[in-house]
C-alpha cells in the first residue's frame, strides 16, 4: 500500500481524538463536552439527595424528639436531682442568704443562693443531702448568680414564725439521680425557658406538700429515688417550696 493522503492522515488523527474523548463518530465535541458537564451535575445532585436521606434517616431512628404527653402532669415537667452541698459561705451583701456549690452528679458544682440563714446554721449546711430544682431559669439574686434551687418544706410556729426543713433524699440515693413521682409517669423535664414561660413550678406549689410520714408529695404522689422516698425530718402537712 502507497503512502497515506494528508486528508487520510487527518481522518485517521480525528478517529483517534475521538476515540480518546470517547466521542462518537462525526460528534462534536464541544456538544459532548457540555453533556458530559450536565451528567456531572446530576451525578452530583443524586448525592446529596441520598446524602439528605441519609441524615433524615438518622433523625427519625433516634435523633427526634418524641411528642409530649399532652396530659402529663406538671410536676413531670420539673426536674428534681439528688444533691449534696460540697461549700457553703454567707452571701456578703444579703442578710438572709447563703451561697452553695451543690454536687448534683454533674460536671461542675452548681452555685445556689438560698434563704435559709435563719433556719440552719452554716455548719449544718455543710454536707447536707437535699433535692435540687434543676431546670429553672438562672437569676440573679444580690449578685450572685443562682442556677437552680433547693426544696424545702415548712410549717408555721404557734409564735408566728415559720420552721423550714429540707426535703432529703434517702442517704443511698445516688447524686444526680432525677427523682420520680409514685404512680405518675416518668419525668419528661422541660427546658428553663418552657419553665418559666408556662409557670409550671408555681402551677406545682399548690399540690407540694409533706404527708403524715413527712414524705414529699405532689397531689399524694410521693417524691421517689431509687433507694425510697424523699423526706422532711419532722414536718407533716407542710408547703414545699
Amino acid at each position: 500500500m502507497g503512502a497515506k493522503s494528508a486528508i487520510e492522515q487527518l481522518e485517521d488523527l480525528i478517529s483517534d481524538l475521538e476515540g480518546k474523548l470517547n466521542l462518537a463518530p462525526g460528534a462534536d465535541p464541544a456538544v459532548a463536552a457540555g453533556k458530559k458537564q450536565q451528567q456531572q451535575k446530576q451525578q452530583k445532585k443524586k448525592e446529596k439527595k441520598q446524602a439528605a436521606k441519609q441524615k433524615n434517616a438518622g433523625k427519625a431512628k433516634g435523633g427526634a424528639a418524641a411528642p409530649v404527653d399532652p396530659n402529663l402532669p406538671d410536676i413531670c415537667k420539673l426536674e428534681f436531682k439528688v444533691g449534696v452541698i460540697t461549700k457553703a459561705w454567707v452571701h456578703p451583701d444579703a442578710d438572709k442568704l447563703y451561697c452553695e456549690e451543690i454536687d448534683c452528679g454533674e460536671e461542675q458544682p452548681r452555685q445556689i443562693a438560698s434563704g435559709l440563714r435563719a433556719h440552719y446554721s452554716l455548719d449544718e449546711m455543710q454536707g447536707q443531702r437535699l433535692l435540687v430544682v434543676a431546670n429553672l431559669k438562672a437569676k440573679n439574686l444580690v449578685g450572685f448568680k443562682s442556677f437552680g434551687m433547693v426544696l424545702c418544706a415548712a410549717e408555721k410556729n404557734e409564735d408566728g414564725t415559720e420552721k423550714v426543713e429540707f426535703v432529703e433524699p434517702p442517704a443511698d440515693a445516688p447524686l444526680g439521680e432525677i427523682v420520680t413521682f409514685e404512680g405518675l409517669p416518668s419525668p419528661t423535664p422541660f427546658s428553663a425557658s418552657q419553665v418559666e414561660k408556662k409557670k409550671i413550678f408555681a402551677a406545682c406549689m399548690g399540690g407540694m406538700k409533706t404527708n403524715d410520714k413527712c414524705e414529699g408529695t405532689f397531689n399524694g404522689a410521693v417524691f421517689m429515688t431509687t433507694a425510697g422516698p424523699c423526706k422532711a425530718k419532722s414536718i407533716k402537712g407542710g408547703a414545699m417550696r
